[in-house]
């Protein structure tokens, strides 16, 4: 009997901020790759995400949530990563959140390319209690483009999730893998904590600070015994710097002790972790400032 040949490519994930697209992908690899909160516009960079299975290596491809509402140089530089990542690429799993459809998913319809196989991925369904409601909304959002299939999920719950990756390897090309089998990600461990640092930002201080702040990784020592990290916390004005202090510095030390812990658990290592504010006004509109973050 003859053995399988071996599929691989690459599989981008889009949609409109808040559908659950970070999550999606982090469930689908097994492990914490991308950065979730409730606040839109977490994920800020493409971010690859890599599993493989016995005959097939997937490389997901995160995008920021496509963004309709605000304008900017940031913004805008994000809405390009998303239109790029939809360019050579295998297979596009187009992310909706059940029950719901508004501008921002219809804005991403023209987007979807016509030379790519696109599912349509139908997330949160454990939210809609009457399931017969789901039928109507799918019958909706089919019309709206000629999606190769269409998979209800709940990433946050697991459900669905090997049928939606069957369906996908039903399309991937024959090809070697690109990565070594337990490569979960082609982005620096560097990158990783300076993201989940912003994740404990997000998560702690979110609804009272704008989403113009960002990390910077300043010093990264790392040996065998452990690693010494320094990392600044970039805001846009003054007044930011007491939000993400809190009184007494409580918030500063909260974010700080959960991404460490979170950081070591990630390098399996001791780590020490000084974290700082810096005010530096504009940087969201400035074009060599979003580039030094990573921004393309």
């Amino acid at each position: 009997m003859s053995t399988p040949e071996f599929k691989c490519g690459f599989v981008t994930v889009v949609g409109r901020p808040n559908v659950g697209k970070s999550t999606l992908t982090n469930a689908l690899v097994g492990a914490k790759i991308s950065i979730v909160s409730r606040k839109a516009q977490t994920t800020r960079h493409r971010i690859h995400s890599v599993l493989t299975r016995e005959n097939e290596q997937f490389v997901f491809v995160d995008t920021p949530g496509f963004q309709t509402r605000h304008g900017g140089l940031m913004n805008r530089m994000m809405n390009r990563v998303v239109t790029q990542s939809l360019t050579d690429v295998d297979v596009v799993l187009h992310v909706v959140e059940a029950g719901k459809w508004n501008a921002g998913d219809e804005q991403l319809i023209p987007l979807l390319p016509k030379d790519a196989h696109v599912i349509l991925v139908i997330n949160k369904v454990d939210l809609i209690k009457n399931k017969a409601d789901l039928l109507p909304y799918i019958a909706q959002v089919s019309a709206q483009f000629d999606y190769a299939a269409v998979i209800p999920i709940s990433a946050e719950r697991g459900v669905q999730l090997d049928t939606l990756l069957d369906e996908i390897a039903r399309f991937l090309p024959v090809n070697e893998p690109m990565f070594d089998e337990d490569t979960l990600t082609d982005r620096s461990m560097r990158f990783i904590a300076s993201e989940i640092l912003r994740e404990k930002v997000f998560r702690l201080v979110g609804d009272e600070l704008p989403y113009g702040c960002a990390v910077m990784i300043e010093q990264w020592d790392e040996n065998e015994s452990g690693a010494r990290i320094a990392a600044c916390i970039l805001v846009e004005r003054e007044g930011h710097r007491p939000i993400l202090l809190g009184a007494n510095g409580t918030h500063m030390k909260r974010i700080a002790t959960e991404a460490r812990q979170d950081i070591q658990n990630l390098l399996e290592k001791p780590v020490y972790l000084d974290v700082y504010v810096k005010v530096r006004k504009g940087w969201t509109e400035r074009e060599s400032t979003l580039r030094e973050l990573g921004h393309e």
